[in-house]
């Protein structure tokens, strides 16, 4: 509706405006978070996770309605026509820019659960935030080094088991667990030092996902195994809020994960550790070949 303006001005604007929303939300979500703390009731807890999830869904929804207004994307979105938000899911995708988590927001918040990231422990103290995503209910990560359990052997297993327990919240409301295997955006510098073996993708970080499966893995049985491309080129978060990016091609692809790999022990099991990286490197050698063929698909014939 508002595509004739200029990009920085619709970039300043998109942004103003997302700030805007923030603002008024959140101290809604504040207010819903404090009783949730103060009055630590299991019934009144889980209406409190249900309104705080709400206002989540109602700021990402507001967000993509203004990418709306202000931009004209051709969306091209695969796969996503039998998605529940009464489902549990572990979501994964290649990551080439910031502009990932607005994009793959926009296409999903309607179709499944609320996109929840697991985070360091520490992040809980960040102000605002540590509080917004306890009160979310984003998992933090109990995760020891190897060089405290050498110290202290019997916290050997103790990081699971608390991630374990603070997960349970989650058995009784839907989750999506998003978590991008690659750990760091890709550019032709990191793919080139890692000596990748994959045309348009990092080397994929089983561990991480692994840590999820082990503490949730009675609970999620699905991966979303979300490809995206942009047809015209990799563009950062500043080109999606500015309408720079005029198309965004989103595969989704459904995976039942393997029950060997639910609720696994990765680091003691050697050869359940192989088994599952070569489970996720042939995932990934797939949608290494699902970018070649949507790119080529995207690409103007003879005398366009």
């Amino acid at each position: 509706m508002l595509d004739f303006l200029p990009a920085p001005l619709k970039g300043t604007l998109a942004a103003l405006l997302i700030l805007c929303n923030t603002l008024v939300l959140i101290p809604f979500l504040l207010a819903v978070a404090l009783l949730k703390l103060v009055l630590p009731i299991t019934a009144v807890r889980k209406g409190c996770t249900v309104i705080l999830n709400t206002i989540a869904w109602v700021w990402i929804g507001f967000n993509n309605l203004l990418m709306d207004l202000l931009h004209k994307v051709d969306w091209d979105v695969r796969g996503v026509e039998n998605l529940s938000r009464k489902h549990w899911y572990f979501v994964t995708c290649n990551h080439q820019s910031w502009a990932d988590i607005p994009a793959i927001q926009y296409v999903l918040n309607s179709r499944i659960p609320l996109l929840k990231f697991f985070l360091k422990r520490q992040l809980i103290w960040v102000p605002l935030l540590g509080v917004a995503w306890w009160a979310l209910d984003f998992p933090f990560m109990h995760r020891h080094t190897k060089e405290q359990i050498a110290k202290r052997p019997e916290l050997k297993g103790k990081d699971v088991e608390a991630t374990r327990a603070a997960c349970e919240k989650f058995r009784y409301t839907p989750v999506t667990i998003f978590n991008f295997m690659e750990g760091t955006r890709f550019t032709p510098e990191k793919h080139d030092r890692q000596n990748s073996p994959y045309k348009h993708l990092l080397k994929p970080r089983a561990g991480g996902t692994a840590f999820v499966l082990d503490a949730m893995g009675d609970m999620i049985h699905t991966m979303l195994d979300v490809t995206i491309v942009y047809p015209e080129g990799r563009a950062g978060f500043w080109d999606y809020l500015c309408g720079r990016i005029r198309r965004i091609i989103i595969d989704v692809r459904t995976r039942e994960i393997p029950g060997e790999f639910l609720g696994m022990d990765y680091e003691n099991n050697r050869e359940t550790r192989i088994a599952f990286q070569r489970w996720v490197g042939e995932i990934w050698a797939e949608k290494d070949a699902r970018i070649d063929e949507l790119k080529a698909a995207q690409a103007p014939g003879p005398g366009q």
